[in-house]
């Protein structure tokens, strides 16, 4: 893994790139140029091939909830985790922004709420928690299997997995929560909009989500293993 300085600006190219094509998919999706299948192939592309150039410079994380699982695990330093989540944030903030710069028709990013995920109508807070938490579940449990887990793929096809596991996520769960997966999904559209509702489901379910997927694996598989350094 590279110096933490060239990790940084790998998380906030990643992250950046995420954010600006994810939501970018779900403003096309608001006005019929692009369906769920598209929306779930831009978010799947983008993070594959985001991670398969990140794999060997900062580990790929792009995630928050990736980064604290891989923390109480024992995957990332302390002071690593932080930096990497401030980076993820303020590279969510930035993709969110030029992508509001970008849409011509600011009523059009308006009512795509920025591409924001959003909680669907006579979907329950609950349910949308549990929703999120299994999504990231299943996406954090890949990034063990592939690219923590020294007998994984990593460098092969770990990329397209976890960008396939965000593709299957988003087609069996979009339309219920956006299937976010990830704080920094919902928190950059969510300043570059105003848009602050429902926040803790975007919190709670991923990082409960991530945390229970990133122990489970190390419990079950890697316990009595050397840890392998994202």
């Amino acid at each position: 893994m590279e110096t933490t300085g060239k990790a940084l600006v790998a998380e906030f190219v990643g992250t950046f790139a995420l954010i600006l094509i994810g939501a970018g998919a779900v403003v096309l999706n608001s006005i019929g140029d692009l369906d769920l299948v598209g929306v779930a192939l831009a978010h799947g592309l983008v993070l594959a091939i985001m991670v398969s150039i990140a794999g060997h410079t900062s580990g790929g994380v792009f995630n928050p909830a990736v980064a604290v699982a891989l923390w109480v695990t024992g995957r990332l330093p302390s002071a690593r985790t932080v930096a990497y989540i401030v980076v993820q944030l303020v590279a969510a903030v930035a993709g969110a922004f030029l992508l509001k710069y970008l849409v011509d028709d600011h009523r059009v990013f308006s009512q795509a709420a920025a591409g924001a995920p959003q909680v669907a109508q006579g979907v329950e807070i609950g349910r949308a928690i549990i929703i999120e938490a299994v999504t990231t579940f299943f996406l954090v449990w890949a990034v063990f299997g592939t690219a923590v887990d020294d007998r994984g793929p990593f460098g092969k096809t770990a990329g397209l997995t976890i960008g396939l596991v965000i593709a299957f996520d988003i087609l069996a769960f979009g339309p219920y929560t956006g299937a976010a997966m990830n704080p920094a999904r919902w928190f950059g559209p969510a300043v570059a909009g105003g848009l602050w509702n429902d926040w803790y489901v975007y919190i709670v379910g991923p990082l409960a989500g991530g945390v229970l997927a990133g122990l489970g694996y190390w419990a079950t598989f890697l316990r009595d293993r050397e840890p392998a350094t994202p």
